[in-house]
């Protein structure tokens, strides 16, 4: 049974995003208190060794100015630079989204880091208190930073059974799409593109239209390559991401690579071919531009049959 919040993008599209829960969120703040008091004693021994007599009211002042910046500045530097994950919630597999599901920016991480030392944990937050009460209240297991950043925290590792299914690399694009530099292709943006052709049968043609061409295009900018021309926008990111996951398998199978596209050989499957297999040919340009096996050309119609018309998409759309 997994929680999920139904949020609605400004294409009036609902997303599934899989809500932290109380006590995943709860352990990833324990281990970043653990982390920031560690920098706090780190600092006040500095300041033992190298400051030994200084005066007790600028000791007191340096010690609420390294307060406030560990306190404040740790969770807002963190989850500036890694979009959403201090180390706390990397360890646990959390990430601070926007409520439209996109990365959170700077001004995101420093409104709940600001709400999270004043209001939710330590200055008025009776040490996480209103936190917890405000998080119970709320549908998404807000805190009172989340609703003003307008965030929300969600989990990345979902198990693949409450996940879509597998991704087929659309007929004609293998050689187009192993050209492709998918390192430039953010996490975020897969995921959507991801979540998008999940549920392609559920939206309404017009808002399937417009969603698609808008995170194709995301998707092109970010790779530095248009969508080719004839080809539908769902198809172009089914190529990448089907690419994107085949590659991922030939990094952790290495004998992936030597069957062509599709599931990881299973264990005790030779790892190379057969010395008597015919050598594959080298990748050039071009190669693999049309799949791999062909089908045999239909008989030719019998004298007098009507001969069907050709469809004029070559495309399935995701069912």
């Amino acid at each position: 049974m997994h929680e999920e919040s139904e949020l609605v993008t400004g294409e009036a599209v609902v997303l599934d995003l899989h809500v932290a829960k109380l006590a995943s969120r709860a352990l990833a703040m324990a281990l970043d208190v653990l982390v920031q008091f560690a920098l706090l004693f780190g600092a006040f021994m500095v300041l033992a060794i190298t400051l030994p007599g200084i005066d007790e009211a600028l000791g007191v002042a340096i010690l609420l100015v390294l307060l406030v910046l560990v306190m404040v500045g740790y969770p807002v530097v963190f989850e500036t630079l890694s979009r959403g994950r201090s180390l706390g919630k990397l360890a646990v597999g959390l990430r601070v989204v926007r409520v439209d599901g996109g990365p959170i920016r700077f001004r995101h991480a420093l409104v709940r880091g600001l709400a999270g030392f004043i209001v939710d944990f330590w200055t008025l937050g009776l040490f996480g208190a209103v936190a917890v009460i405000v998080s119970l209240c709320s549908s998404d297991g807000r805190r009172v930073g989340d609703f003003l950043a307008g965030t929300l925290v969600v989990r990345e590792r979902v198990p693949q059974s409450a996940g879509y299914p597998a991704i087929a690399m659309p007929p004609g694009l293998e050689g187009w799409a192993a050209q492709l530099d998918l390192t430039r292709l953010p996490d975020d943006l897969a995921l959507a593109s991801r979540q998008f052709l999940g549920r392609f049968g559920q939206l309404r043609p017009e808002a399937s239209h417009a969603l698609g061409w808008s995170l194709a295009e995301q998707v092109g900018n970010a790779l530095g390559t248009p969508v080719p021309p004839g080809v539908p926008p769902w198809a172009f990111l089914a190529a990448v991401l089907a690419e994107r996951r085949n590659r991922d398998h030939a990094r952790a199978f290495p004998a992936y690579q030597a069957f062509g596209p599709g599931q990881p050989p299973a264990p005790g499957y030779p790892a190379q071919p057969h010395p008597g297999w015919p050598a594959q040919p080298a990748p050039g340009p071009g190669y693999m531009a049309q799949p791999r096996f062909e089908a045999p050309p239909p008989p030719p119609p019998a004298a007098g049959s009507a001969t069907a018309p050709a469809p004029e998409n070559p495309f399935t759309p995701p069912s």
